[in-house]
């Protein structure tokens, strides 16, 4: 293995196994807290390959505390700095992102509500430093004091996440009022703009690889959310009958794969096929880094994103399809079967591509 594996990654492995055997020996197992330890002391050091390489031969003893999910880990920390009952109240929230509510809801992955709570937590403390306790507190201008110097994005993002957390507390009868109900969301009404035209013709011209002619496809085809391009299984796309099956918690929506897209799809796995024949990852997507990762984790977004030109984004190119179809047909439920989105962002995308089909009729 060592004169067939010289990258530089598998240099730190051997380096680092090398390190261990030499002063724990190679007759008893080794402690996977051990092996991570001496991978901080220095950057030429790796743990994750080597306790991978050590648990295969049975010559690990593994710790629960380093396989909790990072994404959990944090969110219960940041929990952790809220009084209470704010901790249990914003704990309910995480609940039903979870579908664990009163109601079933829309299902999230540790990671999603770890991006939520990253845009919530600096208004939670701030609340808390003036001595709020409870959410039931708070008023509708704290709310907007919240937002008032924010613009653009961060405003957006902020003013979606505090509609959502209060609309959901009241639904689940942990508060009364909802103090957030009327924050507009920002400039942004709906939709994005559309993509430029001279930026979509060089997509795939900048998407040299496989993998990335796929994702354009996915993304700016198909409209599928980046969330779900990174989560789709190879056993959802079926070649044969030109399908592809989005999973969304407990619900599945069918998408048909057109010329094109069905064309990238049996050229990346074609290429996947010959490029780690041994790979055992059930993502469709996978990259050097997780093809062949025991823990068959899904490719990072930073991997999706670097297939995109400067100014493009999975979300842009989604939106961008989707208000092209709108433009092309006015009914909602259309877009509803053919995206699967929700009856509200349907009408939201006919109101932006027909405004004067929409529009309230004067008094």
């Amino acid at each position: 293995m060592r004169r067939e594996q010289q990258a530089p990654d598998h240099r730190k492995n051997i380096r680092t196994l090398i390190t261990i055997m030499y002063w724990l020996g190679a007759e008893s197992a080794v402690s996977e807290p051990d092996v991570h330890d001496l991978a901080q002391l220095d950057p030429n050091l790796a743990a994750k390959p080597v306790c991978q390489f050590l648990r295969a031969r049975g010559l690990l003893v593994d710790d629960p505390d380093l396989h909790r999910d990072a994404d959990l880990t944090a969110i219960e920390a940041a929990l952790a700095t809220l009084p209470q009952p704010a901790a249990s109240e914003v704990r309910a929230r995480v609940d039903v992102l979870r579908s664990q509510g009163r109601r079933e809801g829309e299902f999230r992955g540790w990671d999603g509500i770890r991006r939520y709570l990253d845009y919530l937590q600096p208004v939670l403390t701030v609340w808390a430093a003036t001595g709020v306790t409870t959410l039931r507190e708070i008023t509708q201008q704290q709310v907007e004091d919240a937002v008032k110097n924010l613009s653009g994005h961060a405003r957006r993002q902020l003013a979606i996440v505090l509609r959502s957390l209060f609309r959901s507390l009241k639904g689940q009868r942990v508060i009364f009022c909802d103090p957030a109900q009327n924050l507009p969301v920002g400039a942004l009404k709906g939709v994005s703009q559309s993509v430029p035209s001279d930026l979509l013709a060089g997509l795939l011209d900048h998407a040299a690889t496989p993998l990335g002619r796929l994702t354009v496809a996915l993304a700016a085809v198909l409209a599928v959310p980046g969330s779900d391009i990174r989560t789709i299984l190879t056993a959802d796309v079926d070649l044969a009958r030109g399908t592809l099956e989005i999973r969304r918690g407990l619900l599945r929506h069918t998408l048909y794969l057109e010329e094109f897209t069905h064309r990238q799809a049996a050229e990346w796995l074609t290429f996947r096929h010959r490029r780690w024949p041994a790979s055992t990852n059930p993502h469709l997507l996978v990259s050097q880094k997780t093809a062949l990762d025991p823990d068959r984790p899904a490719v990072s977004t930073a991997t999706l994103r670097g297939v995109l030109p400067k100014g493009v984004t999975l979300d842009g190119l989604r939106q961008d399809r989707i208000l092209n179809k709108a433009f092309e047909s006015a009914d909602p439920l259309k877009l509803m079967r053919l995206f699967g989105i929700t009856e509200r962002a349907a009408m939201r995308y006919v109101s932006a591509a027909h405004p004067e089909r929409t529009a309230r009729l004067p008094r």
